[in-house]
């Protein structure tokens, strides 16, 4: 690949909205795993740096995809997560191939819909899961299902080509416990990277 073109490349991203200490270690094994790359820097609960510096950090690494984290501690108001993640998405560099939508227990929040969830006992499913990764009846409508979590309602803001719902990352009862590789998240990282039409590992 020519200079310019490699210069005109736009880095892909996996956005996942959430980044305590458990759910770091789930997407680092993951991304491991999958031949992915994954920033540990935006890990964190709130999420510690910046949009600008992930975007540093981006560009620092050596192939994608990448899996980025990010984190609004539960707070219901557009905090560090949301900000960080919408400055990510819209930066011209950055191409974002989809996002893991993980619900939460936080109250008076919109929610997303999502292509699909992933539900805690690894099935595809058109139906919304809440925190322990658990569907939740339907409400009637044939709509697409809804995740509500403390750092999903930017992906309303946002391009996102897919979007997976999930329950709390590494947790969900143990079914996506770490000493079982993470199945449910790892199942809906791979689901966005087929839907994208990526080739990954190494």
């Amino acid at each position: 690949m020519d200079k310019a073109k490699e210069l005109e490349k736009k880095i892909r991203v996996i956005l996942v909205t959430d980044g305590d200490r458990v759910a770091q270690q789930a997407v680092e094994n993951i991304g491991a795993s999958l031949g992915l790359r994954c920033i540990s820097a935006s890990a964190g609960n709130p999420t510690p740096i910046s949009g600008k510096q992930i975007v540093e950090l981006l560009k620092t690494v050596p192939y994608d995809p990448v899996l980025v984290m990010f984190d609004d501690k539960g707070r219901q108001e557009k905090a560090e997560g949301e900000q960080a993640l919408e400055y990510v998405a819209n930066h011209p560099d950055i191409e974002v191939l989809g996002a893991v939508a993980v619900a939460s227990n936080t109250t008076g929040i919109s929610g997303v819909q999502a292509d699909a969830c992933i539900d805690c006992q690894g099935h595809l499913t058109d139906v919304s899961v809440d925190k322990k990764g658990e569907v939740k009846p339907k409400s009637g409508c044939s709509c697409k299902p809804t995740i509500t979590g403390d750092t999903v309602d930017v992906l309303n803001d946002i391009e996102v080509p897919v979007i997976i719902g999930v329950g709390d990352i590494g947790k969900m009862d143990k079914h996506d416990d770490l000493s079982r590789g993470a199945p449910v998240t790892r199942k809906a990282i791979e689901e966005i990277l087929k839907r994208s039409g990526v080739n990954y590992g190494r």
